[in-house]
């Protein structure tokens, strides 16, 4: 199924989005909705608010995020914090599928979704759907988890009021935007300046 686009950028979700968005909250305790992170706890924290069809946000998760993994988060410097922030339909259903999946197959899954991003986000007559169900099968998710995924209104309400929390709490208003120590910085970065506004030490 392809999906029509529509822009969700410096606009709150309409009614048509998501039915009574007011009125019905998404679950608190839904395990999807929690933090999905790599590093240690105890590490500086920086959060990254990103879109799966910002080529801005694909370009920062090829290039930079594999020196930001191996050099800062794995060595125990920087814990990534990411944080959905869908720019449009096709980007908050690739989410919903993200979230659904088990938590240690997230970052995987969304960095192949990036790696990927033309052939299942931008190609011409593309059904966007059935090119994000083929990578989520190889992360152990079948067709039909992928459509319930997309189908759950909680899910959804859950992403987009994260995605409204951002705009109220950072200002944030484009992907990618990084919070370094509650200092929003938006834009893709390179690996130097992210060490630096992070204040950790690149080597």
């Amino acid at each position: 199924m392809r999906i029509a686009r529509r822009s969700l950028l410096l606009a709150a979700p309409s009614a048509a989005l998501v039915p009574s968005l007011a009125l019905a909250q998404a679950p608190v305790a839904d395990p999807r909705l929690g933090e999905r992170s790599a590093g240690k706890p105890e590490a500086t924290a920086v959060i990254e608010y990103f879109s799966l069809t910002c080529s801005h946000c694909a370009d920062f998760h090829n290039r930079t995020w594999p020196q930001v993994k191996s050099r800062l988060v794995d060595s125990g410097k920087v814990r990534m914090i990411w944080r959905d922030f869908p720019l449009d339909q096709v980007a908050l259903a690739a989410a919903m599928v993200a979230r659904a999946l088990p938590p240690e197959r997230y970052e995987g899954f969304v960095s192949a979704l990036f790696a990927s991003q033309d052939r299942w986000a931008f190609a011409r007559g593309a059904d966007n759907i059935a090119e994000i169900a083929k990578i989520a099968a190889l992360a152990g998710m079948s067709r039909a988890q992928v459509d319930a995924a997309i189908a759950d209104q909680g899910l959804q309400r859950g992403i987009l009021e994260s995605r409204m929390k951002a705009q109220q709490e950072f200002n944030v208003s484009s992907t990618p935007t990084f919070v370094f120590n509650n200092r929003p910085s938006p834009g893709a970065l390179s690996f130097e300046r992210f060490a630096e506004l992070a204040g950790v030490s690149a080597s």
